[in-house]
């Protein structure tokens, strides 16, 4: 692998997020590698969030039968090149999550493990190279699969096959690098009466590449990240879902040749939600990704 290469590797993790409620909107994390005909890369990623706050609206409300959520969701992630403009990408989930919520007005335990809803994206890109700085316009059209059961009492997968499209565009130069997505997702009616509302997402990554040593292709970023989302009155097995949200956080990625190893966090800033839920909580993520 040539060195400019290995260059744009080492921006390969500054992207990508999502637990199944949020995941559905990045691409993999090599969204910006390979850059050449025929590359690819795969990534595992894992992202972890939990929360026994109880909101009503935006308000916290008391929570004495002790309803909460914890979702750990483990990405495998590819992407292949067909030239550089072109490129196709994949997204399968493994889920582990447990919930405690109120039926018939009694606490209960629910669970749910397996494959969940699978992604698959095509990646359109527009570049636009100076001497001191490249940038690129994106659009990427996707699909959800219903891979995920339905069968456990906290399903995995809603049941329904959901099309979605996002608008991207980045820039960079050797220090610096800016990134921002806007996206829709159409979410269609699944099985056992899950019918989630329609998702609209913005993602903006904005960082520095403070250290590289070309001479073993070693460095590391620090980013700061965005993500706002507002997702329709929906309905699942335990109720109301959907709401408003927005969370802020840093990015932490290191290289070596072509590993990538990538932190990150998110923090709820904001968040109000249709009726009575219990808060999406903090998201913890990590990756690691390599590219040929």
């Amino acid at each position: 692998m040539d060195r400019l290469r290995l260059r744009w590797l080492a921006f390969a993790l500054l992207l990508g997020v999502g637990v199944p409620a949020t995941g559905w909107a990045h691409q993999p994390v090599m969204d910006m590698a390979p850059r050449w005909d025929g590359g690819w890369g795969l990534q595992v990623r894992n992202e972890f969030r939990s929360s026994n706050k109880l909101l009503s609206g935006d308000s916290k409300r008391a929570n004495p039968q002790g309803r909460k959520r914890r979702v750990n969701t483990t990405w495998l992630e590819g992407v292949y090149t067909f030239v550089r403009a072109v490129r196709v990408t994949a997204k399968i989930p493994w889920v582990e999550q447990s919930r405690v919520s109120v039926v018939s007005g009694s606490a209960v335990k629910q669970t749910g493990s397996g494959l969940g809803d699978a992604i698959l994206g095509l990646q359109l890109k527009h570049y636009i190279n100076r001497e001191a700085s490249t940038a690129n316009f994106g659009l990427t059209p996707s699909l959800r699969f219903p891979t995920g059961s339905t069968s456990d009492a906290y399903p995995v997968g809603d049941g329904s096959w959901d099309v979605g499209v996002s608008a991207s565009f980045s820039h960079e130069t050797t220090f610096l690098y800016q990134f921002y997505d806007l996206s829709y997702w159409h979410n269609s009616k699944g099985k056992r009466g899950i019918d989630r509302g329609d998702e609209v997402g913005l993602d903006v990554n904005v960082g520095v590449h403070p250290y590289h040593d070309n001479r073993h292709n070693l460095g590391f970023f620090l980013m700061a990240d965005l993500s706002a989302r507002y997702e329709g009155h929906g309905e699942d097995t335990a109720g109301t879902t959907g709401g408003k949200r927005v969370s802020l956080g840093p990015i932490f990625v290191g290289y070596w040749n072509n590993l990538m190893l990538r932190f990150d966090v998110k923090f709820p800033v904001y968040q109000r939600v249709w009726g009575s839920q219990v808060a999406h909580g903090t998201e913890f993520n990590a990756g690691l990704g390599v590219v040929f």
